[in-house]
This record gives structure tokens, C-alpha cells and sequence, in this order.
């Protein structure tokens, strides 16, 4: 049984590295991942794009990251916003924290009057917390049964959503397509 006590809290400056380690790790061993999710955040942090970036913490360190950010939708829908990416270090994983990220994150997008949240991801996961494939709503270049959505009043946009420019971040010395 676990016993790990950790708590869910807003990002400070004095996380910014840690986040950064975190994401690295939780995506290092992912063939799917492009291993931009920290370059990722950089951008969306210095676009001023982070509506929400929560960090787990326990016993004083950090180990997991959240963040969410606007999206655009071309039905002209607003108040939506992509989650992504969420990490937790390898080490903490499959302990829970990952679910009360995104659960504490989707709980701050509806404080904000937040209309939905959608995302790029593995939809049994997903599903849990209510995001299903939305015939009518897609994400070029995004096959559709791992895009997402989850409207928080029923309504659900139709059209082609687009994440923040952050999500085209590339590390420093990447020049190439990721596969």
C-alpha cells in the first residue's frame, strides 16, 4: 500500500529547473515522444502562456508537473485550453500523482470559467477523467482516436483546434523532424 504524502500547489521561479528535470525524465524512455516537452514549457512559460502550471511536491522536493494552456479553436470558441504535458519522475509513478495533476488542474481551468480542455494522448488514460474523441473536433496532423476533449458545460466546439506556438519549441540543437 502507499503511503506517499505529497501535496499540489502553483509553480514558483524556484521550481523552474526542477520542472525542466522532471519533464526530461518522464519523457526519456517514451518512442512517441520528440523529447521537446521541456522546451515546450520554456515557451509556453515565456509566451506567458501557462494559464495553469501546478507542481507535486513531497517532503519538500518536486516530483510531478502540469500545465495548461489556451488553445484556438476555428469555430471561433473560446475559453479552452490544452492540457499538456503533464510528468511525474519515473520514480513516482503509478502512485497516483499524475491523476491528482490533471484532477487539481481541471478543477483551476473551471475556477477560471474555463469552457473545456483538450489534449493529445492515450485515451484509455484519458478517458478516466472524461475526455473522449469528439467527431467535429480535430487537431491537424493529430490522428484522431488520441485527441481529446472535455467540455465543462456539455457544449463542444466544432472545428480545428491549435495549440500555443510553445508546442513547436525545439531544443537548442534540434534542426531535424521528429518521428
Amino acid at each position: 500500500m502507499n503511503t506517499s504524502k505529497f501535496s499540489i500547489r502553483n509553480e514558483a521561479a524556484a521550481d523552474f529547473a526542477a520542472i525542466t528535470d522532471i519533464t526530461v525524465a518522464a519523457f526519456q524512455t517514451l518512442e512517441i515522444s520528440c523529447h521537446t516537452e521541456q522546451f515546450i514549457i520554456e515557451a509556453l512559460r515565456a509566451a506567458s502562456a501557462l494559464s495553469v502550471s501546478l507542481v507535486a511536491e513531497e517532503e519538500g522536493r518536486v516530483i510531478g508537473h502540469i500545465a495548461f494552456s489556451p488553445v484556438a479553436i476555428s469555430d471561433g470558441s473560446s475559453n479552452w485550453y490544452g492540457l499538456g504535458p503533464v510528468s511525474v519522475l519515473p520514480e513516482y509513478q503509478r502512485r497516483g500523482i499524475g491523476r491528482a495533476l490533471i484532477e487539481a488542474g481541471l478543477l483551476r481551468l473551471k475556477a477560471i470559467n474555463a469552457q473545456g480542455c483538450c489534449l493529445v494522448g492515450h485515451p484509455e488514460y484519458y478517458g478516466r477523467f472524461g475526455f473522449k474523441n469528439t467527431p467535429g473536433l480535430a487537431c491537424e496532423g493529430v490522428p484522431p482516436e488520441v485527441f481529446s476533449a472535455l467540455s465543462f458545460d456539455g457544449t463542444v466546439p466544432q472545428g480545428t483546434v491549435t495549440f500555443h506556438a510553445g508546442f513547436g519549441a525545439k531544443g537548442p540543437a534540434e534542426d531535424g523532424e521528429c518521428k
